[in-house]
């Protein structure tokens, strides 16, 4: 059965010069890639003062995110080009300072958590369908504009308990749009060792950005932290007009240890990381799936078959989720084609070995999910598009498809540093997929081709332009 391929940059032949893959690398981590990328165990770069290495055999890839983790911790880079508006967060932070916030987050985004906040996602799917069904049929539609704003939308509402409606909360998502088209050109030559490359009125356009950014959040959340710190002055065990949002479950968390929670300023920190990585990351998936179902209309309609009968029933108990199995596995189809973040940087901490490598220490260990996703060796046909590889349905020349889901798929990482988003975008994604495949029906731009693009996250450097035309309401 013949199956959809979607384009990606066709990699060289030969591997590129050392400098014309630093380079490459300014416009998308993609053009650095070449064909042997895709089928090798470790690769390695070197330039002056910088070792870089590219780690895809699975059994290294679970020694530096998992069994030696510690030994690995993240890339200096990333808190050098975030630090300016994630401050000291999660994303930011290794060793002690990252575990403590760790563990005071995780209840927050535990499963049974995440359910409370579902009526959020849905009220912000309800609003979606709303701008879209406001579009004549057969409009063709950037989608990429749509699911930023959709993905926006839910984690203002189950963050903040605000809607992207107008007001701060439009602000905000305006002024992310800035920082994040400044920040990848920010990072690369950091990552290199040449942070005099970046041009210093791109540096502080960024910082102006991220310095808005952070203003906004403050007004937002300074409010309820003094009120809950407030109630907790008079001797009360909580403060019922806190909410149930995951901001009030950020206030109310607390160390088993010290009895202390995040601090006003670590609070800031962990909302302006959820916002960055939560929207971006949903917004990037949910627009890849949508182009891979405009190009397969069986699974399209599929997908609208399986959602017509249980949306209904899904606004009631978001656990009809799990009877929306095709939704998704066309979402994790797509997070293997098209992961979000298609490359983790870590820094070796310490003088090691590596198959026959020597690794120094402060090298740079690149574990990537793009091509561990893509690679020949690990997965059967990997550039086809299949979500049924993912359920019940896998066809019989994937020996083991089971395999390579354990081995070889890291769309949120793994390890202790996994995101902790996770189930969050998982429940997000299902919804939204669902209730758009319900509703609307997609087909492809005659002539568009989106370009991959690796910054940030992976995108469509030219957007990803469909045909949108309404189905029925379902009842």
């Amino acid at each position: 059965m013949s199956r959809f391929c979607p384009h990606y940059p066709p990699p060289a032949e030969q591997r590129p010069s050392a400098w014309a893959m630093f380079f490459g690398k300014r416009r998308s981590w993609l053009d650095s890639l070449y064909a042997r990328s895709y089928t090798m165990k470790m690769g390695e770069v070197h330039l002056p003062g910088v070792d870089l290495y590219m780690v895809n055999e699975p059994a290294l890839v679970r020694r530096v995110m998992v069994d030696e983790a510690a030994g690995f911790p993240k890339h200096e880079m990333l808190g050098d080009a975030l630090r300016p508006l994630l401050g000291d967060s999660i994303f930011t932070t290794n060793g002690d300072t990252w575990r403590r916030q760790r563990e005071l987050m995780d209840p927050s985004f535990e499963g049974a958590r995440v359910q409370r906040v579902f009526s959020r996602m849905q009220d912000a799917a309800d609003a979606m369908v709303q701008r879209l069904s406001a579009l004549p049929g057969g409009t063709t539609h950037d989608v990429e504009v749509e699911m930023t704003h959709v993905a926006a939308d839910i984690i203002l509402r189950t963050i903040l308990s605000q809607p992207l409606d107008g007001g701060d909360a439009l602000r905000i998502f305006e002024a992310f749009g800035r920082y994040q088209a400044l920040a990848p050109r920010l990072m690369m030559p950091a990552f290199f060792g040449l942070r005099w490359l970046r041009p210093w009125w791109q540096v502080r356009r960024s910082r102006r950005a991220a310095e808005e950014i952070r203003t906004l959040l403050v007004a937002l959340i300074q409010p309820r932290y003094l009120a809950y710190q407030a109630a907790l002055a008079r001797g009360e065990n909580d403060d019922p007009e806190a909410g149930d949002d995951l901001l009030a479950s950020l206030l109310r968390v607390r160390d088993e240890r010290t009895g202390q929670g995040f601090s006003f300023e670590e609070l800031v920190d962990q909302v302006a990381m959820l916002f960055l990585a939560g929207h971006e990351t949903s917004a990037s998936a949910l627009s890849w799936s949508l182009h891979l179902l405009a190009h397969d209309p069986s699974v399209q309609q599929r997908l609208h078959d399986e959602a017509v009968p249980r949306l209904a029933a899904l606004r009631q108990d978001p656990g009809v989720l799990k009877d929306l199995p095709l939704a998704r596995n066309v979402f994790r189809e797509t997070l293997r084609l098209f992961p979000p973040v298609g490359f983790l940087a870590r820094q070796s901490a310490q003088r090691c070995a590596m198959r026959d490598k020597t690794v120094e220490a402060g090298a740079s260990v690149v574990v990537s999910p793009w091509l561990i996703h893509r690679h020949r060796a690990l997965w059967a046909r990997p550039d086809e598009f299949d979500p049924d590889r993912f359920g019940d349905q896998a066809e019989g020349d994937e020996p083991s498809a089971r395999e390579s889901q354990r081995r070889a798929y890291l769309p949120f990482g793994m390890g202790p540093r996994v995101c902790i988003g996770a189930t969050f975008a998982l429940q997000e994604a299902t919804l939204v997929l669902a209730t758009l495949a319900a509703h609307f029906r997609f087909e492809p731009s005659p002539g568009h081709v989106p370009e991959p693009v690796g910054r940030l996250t992976i995108r469509a450097d030219n957007g990803i332009v469909l045909k949108v035309f309404p189905r029925n309401a379902p009842a």
